[in-house]
């Protein structure tokens, strides 16, 4: 429908009795089809031809014309940002990948699960999760607890976010990408610190001489230097064994010694030292968080003997440990008793 016109330069000329009796007759004439037209003038014109066209719109409204109201406007609801709320992460296991929950809460009492496998060499391995609510989350959390080997303990969510961030610059200093899945959490670690190292003392000697007992630990059965690495070690290791030749038990503990000492020196050098101190400094956190003090001030007195460059990895127990499981798992693959994909220690980068 076309809306009536008015001739608004004659308009502006009338007297305003004479555009009083126009607007009136316009009214009259159009009814409804009017009102764009007035309301218009009302709105925006000169003083004496608002005042006309509103007293026009009054008449029409006596006679019970009148625009549709409109509509009310949408209160604006500013929706809350997303925070980290909750968070929670397993143990580390022997490739140095552990697991992450972190719980998302945003406006109206929704809330999202980000589920990650973060890796200390490669990044993050995998990305899952989404919305949950309370009573699936808790559900989910007593099935984990039920079923997981590594220890899962609840942890500060800004430390879990800094786990994450610690990850993702992995990726920037190896020029590789978090998987795809990973997309749509990225912005929730946006400006996420990274971590400080947990802190160590100096390394208590007579605790030292007894880590070697964390390898016994069931949450760290899977802590062993890499089987394929070792294979030719443990070749070697084996025909030393088989010898025929009539040796002293002593000599065949000197010739295994220094297998062991070679293999350690080889294959733990500063950075490796340094990663795997701060796998047991983590762990350290974790035992602490599941009431076992004892076990705690083990792997920190671990740690800090293997980060400290004046040590000798070779005497380390808890080194040598690492080594003499790695050769005995590389033997087993040598005779055929284990593939050695089942053992292997190698993470690869997500592409």
């Amino acid at each position: 429908m076309i809306a009536p016109a008015l001739d608004l330069e004659r308009l502006r000329g009338l007297p305003e009795d004479a555009l009083d009796d126009t607007l009136r007759s316009f009214a009259d004439a159009h009814g409804a089809e009017a009102l764009p037209v007035l309301g218009a003038l009302a709105a925006g014109a000169e003083r004496a031809m608002r005042r006309a066209a509103k007293r026009a719109l009054y008449r029409l409204a006596q006679r019970g014309v009148t625009a549709p109201a409109r509509p009310a406007p949408r209160p604006v609801v500013e929706r809350a940002p997303e925070r980290a709320a909750r968070a929670w992460v397993s143990g580390v296991d022997g490739s140095g990948s552990r697991a992450l929950w972190i719980l998302f809460e945003g406006g109206f009492g929704s809330a999202a699960l980000c589920s990650l496998i973060v890796n200390d060499a490669a990044g993050v391995l995998e990305v899952a999760g989404g919305g949950i609510t309370k009573r699936r989350l808790e559900a989910e959390l007593a099935a984990l607890r039920s079923s997981q080997k590594l220890p899962w303990v609840e942890c500060d969510p800004a430390r879990a976010r800094g786990l994450v961030a610690e990850a993702l610059a992995l990726h920037r200093a190896q020029g590789t990408a978090p998987p795809d899945a990973f997309a749509r959490w990225s912005r929730l670690f946006d400006g996420a610190d990274l971590p400080a190292p947990p802190a160590l003392p100096a390394a208590d000697p007579a605790l030292v001489e007894r880590s070697a007992a964390l390898a016994e630990l069931p949450e760290m059965a899977g802590w062993f230097l890499d089987p394929e690495a070792v294979q030719a070690d443990a070749v070697e290791l084996l025909a030393a064994r088989a010898s025929r030749l009539v040796v002293s038990d002593q000599v065949k503990a000197e010739r295994e010694d220094a297998i062991v000492g070679r293999v350690i020196e080889r294959e733990l050098g500063p950075e490796a030292r340094r990663r795997w101190a701060r796998r047991l400094a983590e762990m350290a956190l974790v035992f602490d968080a599941t009431g076992r003090a004892d076990l705690g001030a083990l792997a920190r007195a671990a740690a800090a003997a293997l980060g400290d460059p004046d040590v000798d990895p070779r005497r380390h127990p808890f080194a040598r440990a690492l080594a003499q499981r790695a050769l005995e798992l590389a033997a087993e693959v040598a005779s055929g008793r284990l593939r050695a994909s089942d053992v292997s220690r190698k993470v690869h980068p997500v592409e």
